[in-house]
């Protein structure tokens, strides 16, 4: 996704371990199976989050060249000023910097309304896909006999999670799991571009004979 706009904001939509902990009944401390989900890569990794979160970037490629057509506007004019502002009159500085200041008012608004609209899309996207993972998680908790998942998107001090084995991430898991129930195809792989053919040898220059 291009630079003009923020990762994902999926904070919100990320839900605590207690809920996903439903999945089995807790057991003693020193006996419960404890294991961890990233969510927010577990979302944004699944046949549907690829694809969903891939067609989102290529719907707002237009408005992201919009911006940036009035971005480069703006540089023009704040050039101009610099270059040639010292040998402007009063009157043709001024309304320079006026043009300036109001090109720059509209950048400003068309970026965060692009902003807003592109996260409140992506929390959609997010949103439909977490409700339907949610019992995937919850099956696979109760077929493996673990008693807590905890969301580990958050780092500690953000988050709950200090730290924690690889052994016992299921993200990878619970994302073949979804695909595994799900109707969406994994994403195309491109085709690698063909190797050039080797120059075809060159056919030896016959030898020199000796004049008799």
């Amino acid at each position: 996704m291009s630079k003009l706009f923020t990762p994902l904001l999926l904070a919100a939509l990320m839900l605590p371990g207690s809920v996903l902990a439903q999945a089995a009944p807790a057991a003693s401390t020193g006996g419960t199976k404890v294991g961890i989900i990233n969510m927010q890569t577990a979302i944004v990794a699944t046949n549907e989050g690829q694809r969903d979160f891939e067609a989102l970037a290529k719907k707002f490629e237009p408005k992201r060249t919009e911006l940036k057509g009035l971005s480069d506007d703006l540089d023009s004019m704040k050039k101009q000023l610099d270059t040639q502002g010292s040998k402007l009159n009063d009157d043709a500085r001024a309304d320079l910097v006026k043009k300036i200041e109001a090109k720059q008012k509209t950048l400003t608004r068309a970026s965060e309304d692009a902003q807003s609209d592109l996260q409140a899309q992506q929390n959609e996207i997010a949103g439909k896909i977490v409700q339907k993972m949610i019992p995937v998680v919850q099956k696979y908790a109760k077929d493996n006999s673990l008693g807590m998942i905890l969301d580990a998107t958050r780092a500690w001090p953000d988050g709950e999670l200090i730290w924690a084995t690889d052994s016992v991430d299921l993200t990878k898991a619970v994302v073949d799991a979804y695909n595994a129930q799900s109707d969406v195809p994994p994403p195309a792989t491109p085709k690698p571009a063909a190797a050039p053919k080797p120059a075809a040898p060159k056919p030896a220059a016959p030898a020199a004979t000796k004049p008799n």
